[in-house]
């Protein structure tokens, strides 16, 4: 792979398939790497976001005509991703794939082309903001016995302008659900303690909110050496997303939102930032591993699989 000149291929240019493009365009010339950058979708008749085209050298809507990459960011909707992995298998020599993975848990990865001899990294955003990558540091000398982690936040407020239920959010045939739309908590918690020795869940529909999907999930964990509680809700109209860890010397409270630490003597730190800068540092290391890592990724198909099979409830 020659930085000078990457060849780069997107499926599916959303919001969050347009800022990785951005980001990775920003990087790149930061870096003063080139890029070739082409993509795959499925109407060339659904306008892209402002400044978006200029940065593409071509379209396409037939997956045949597509040749072999570098890089390749799979960036459409979950319920797609195993068709356009199978379309993709042996195209890409570093995949990039938006989380979750996949919507079931009962994939193959071998035979998807995801083996330990594909390059690939499963999107972790909440594993590179400030308040994780401080939290991260100080957990060696925690010794937490109780993690409890909760997001909760109001659905119909994510998207404003949008009619929450037209989204996939609010359906459980096409992949919504607070279990899966919410996975980062899953994710950041296998990150920070690695797998359960084992879960309970208990999920369902229990709010007025017009979804078919599950508003409300809650899980209890088992460690060797702590337990874990996680609460993950559609309805709640003050938006929180924090972890606490109960220590022997106080609790520690890392407040995302609000993008503080609360450390057990009652110092509170601050780690305010733009979102943005999560993308852009998870951006950063995903061209290093494509361009000088080796092994799996920090977030390798196998690990996000493990955690998607614990948010729908079952043993990773």
């Amino acid at each position: 792979m020659d930085a000078r000149n990457l060849n780069v291929l997107f499926v599916g240019l959303g919001s969050i398939g347009t800022r990785h493009l951005q980001n990775l365009t920003a990087i790149a010339k930061k870096r003063g790497y080139g890029l070739q950058i082409d993509a795959l979708r499925s109407s060339i008749a659904r306008p892209l976001r402002p400044g978006v085209e200029p940065l593409l050298r071509r379209q396409y809507l037939d997956p045949e005509q597509v040749g072999e990459y570098d890089l390749i960011f799979v960036t459409n909707p979950t319920s797609l991703h195993d068709e356009v992995l199978e379309w993709l298998k042996g195209k890409g020599e570093c995949l990039f794939i938006e989380k979750p993975i996949f919507d079931k848990p009962d994939y193959n990865l071998e035979k998807m082309g995801l083996g330990q001899a594909q390059k690939a990294y499963v999107a972790a955003p909440m594993r590179w903001c400030g308040v994780m990558l401080a939290l991260k540091e100080k957990l060696p000398a925690l010794h937490p016995y109780s993690a409890r982690a909760i997001c909760s936040s109001y659905l119909p407020d994510w998207r404003p302008g949008v009619d929450y239920r037209q989204v996939y959010s609010a359906h459980k045939d096409m992949g919504g659900g607070v279990s899966i739309d919410l996975i980062h908590e899953w994710d950041y918690l296998a990150d920070l303690f690695g797998m359960p020795l084992e879960t309970a869940n208990f999920r369902g529909t229990y709010s007025e909110l017009e979804v078919d999907s599950d508003d409300l999930s809650v899980y209890i964990a088992r460690y060797p050496s702590l337990l874990a509680e996680l609460h993950l809700d559609y309805f709640g109209r003050t938006y929180r997303r924090t972890l606490e860890l109960f220590c022997k010397d106080g609790t520690l409270t890392a407040d995302f939102g609000e993008g503080t630490l609360t450390l057990p003597d009652g110092r509170v730190e601050r780690y305010e930032e733009d979102v943005n800068q999560r993308y852009l540092r998870e951006m950063e290391y995903f061209l290093d591993y494509a361009l000088t890592g080796s092994g799996e990724s920090l977030n390798s198909p196998r690990m996000a699989l493990s955690v998607l099979r614990l948010a729908q409830g079952l043993k990773p």
